[in-house]
C-alpha cells in the first residue's frame, strides 16, 4: 500500500507539473516540465534527505557529542526492529523534529537544540519514537519527495507570474485564467496533496511511536510542549521552505494557527486526547519501553554548533 501510494502520488504531482508547464509555455512547455519533473522524481529518490537536511543545517551525532540522545535514538530503534538511522541535530530554538530517508536502511531522524532543551528524556523518547514509525511505516519517503515537488510547483507559479501564460494562448481570453491557474491553483494543489499525506499519517505514526516508546503520556506531554514552543518561537529556516512544514511533527511555521483548514497537521489536542486514551486502555506492549535517561545525570547531548544563535548561554533542561 505505501509503494502504491508512493506511485499515485509522484504520478499526481508530475502531471500537476506538466499542467502547469503548459499553461506557461503550451506544448513546448509541457514536454520541458515532464522531463524536469522526471529528473527531479530520480533525483528526489536519491537525494531529497540530504537536501532537506542541508535546509536546516543538520549535523550528525554520534555517542561522543550527543551520548544521551544517540542512546535513546539506539534504544527505540532496537524496540521497533529497526536498522540505526542516523541521527541529527540542528540548531534552532524552536522544539521541533523530523524523519527523512528513502527507507528503514537509510533514514535519518533530526531534532532541534530547542526540543533538547525543552523536554525531558522520556518525552524527547516519545517524539523519536514517532519519528521512527514514520520511518517504519515508510512515510519518510512519501512526504520527502512531496516537499521538493510541491516546492517545485510554487516555483512554477511564481515563473508564471513574471512571465506570463502560454504565448500559444495569447489571443485565448482562457490564456489570463491559465496564468491565475498556474499561479495560485497548482500550488494550492500541492499543498493540499501535503495535507492529506500528513494528517492522516500522524495519527498513525503517534500510535506506533507510542507502542515503540512504551508510554503513550510521554509523546502527549511531549506534543503539547513543542505546540507551545512552536506558536511562540519562529522557525526561519521552515519560514523559507514552508514546502517541508508537513515533515515536522508539529507545524513548524508561524501562520500554522491561522486557518485549521489549510493546516499540515491535523489539531494537537485531539492528537493528545487520542493518545491519553490509549493510555487509559491499557494497550498491549510488544516491545519493553526504552529506558529513561536519569535527569539528574548531566551529559553533552546539545552540542554547539556554532551559528550564533543562542549560543551566549547554555540550555536549560536535563540534557545539561
Amino acid at each position: 500500500m505505501n509503494l502504491m501510494r508512493t506511485a499515485m502520488l509522484l504520478a499526481f504531482m508530475t502531471a500537476l507539473f506538466m499542467f502547469v508547464g503548459f499553461l506557461i509555455g503550451g506544448r513546448g512547455g509541457m514536454i520541458i516540465a515532464f522531463l524536469i519533473a522526471a529528473g527531479m522524481n530520480f533525483f528526489s529518490y536519491w537525494n531529497a534527505d540530504r537536501m532537506v537536511l542541508s535546509a536546516y543545517r543538520a549535523q550528525e551525532v554520534d555517542e561522543r557529542n550527543a551520548p544521551e540522545f544517540y542512546r535513546i535514538v539506539r534504544d527505540l530503534a532496537r524496540n521497533a526492529g529497526l536498522p540505526m538511522p542516523k541521527v541529527y541535530l540542528y540548531d534552532n530554538p524552536q522544539p521541533n523534529a523530523f524523519a527523512t530517508g528513502r527507507n528503514p536502511e537509510n533514514a535519518a531522524v533530526a531534532a532541534s537544540t530547542g526540543l533538547l532543551a525543552a523536554l525531558s528524556p522520556e518525552e524527547v523518547a516519545g517524539v523519536m519514537a514517532h519519528e521512527l514509525a514514520h520511518v517504519q511505516n515508510r512515510d519518510t519517503l512519501t512526504m520527502t519527495i512531496t516537499a521538493t515537488l510541491a516546492g517545485a510547483i510554487s516555483m512554477l507559479g511564481n515563473f508564471a507570474f513574471f512571465f506570463g501564460g502560454n504565448r500559444e494562448n495569447n489571443n485565448n481570453p482562457l490564456g489570463f485564467v491559465g496564468v491565475l491557474v498556474a499561479m495560485i491553483v497548482a500550488p494550492l494543489a500541492a499543498m493540499l496533496v501535503q495535507m492529506a499525506i500528513s494528517r492522516t499519517r500522524e495519527y498513525s505514526a503517534d500510535r506506533r511511536g507510542a507502542e515503540i516508546c512504551g508510554n503513550p503520556l510521554w509523546l502527549a506531554s511531549a506534543l503539547g510542549k513543542i505546540a507551545r514552543g512552536a506558536a511562540h518561537v519562529p522557525n526561519y529556516d521552515a519560514e523559507r521552505n514552508p514546502a517541508t512544514a508537513h515533515m515536522f511533527i508539529i507545524n513548524p511555521l508561524s501562520g500554522e494557527r491561522m486557518d485549521n483548514l489549510f493546516s499540515t497537521h491535523p489539531d494537537t489536542e485531539n492528537r493528545i486526547a487520542a493518545l491519553q486514551e490509549m493510555a487509559r486502555g491499557g494497550f498491549d506492549l510488544s516491545t519493553p519501553p526504552v529506558r529513561a535517561a536519569n535527569p539528574t545525570r548531566k551529559s553533552r547531548s546539545v552540542p554547539n554548533t556554532g551559528s550564533g544563535r543562542g549560543d551566549s548561554q547554555p540550555p536549560k533542561g536535563p540534557w545539561s
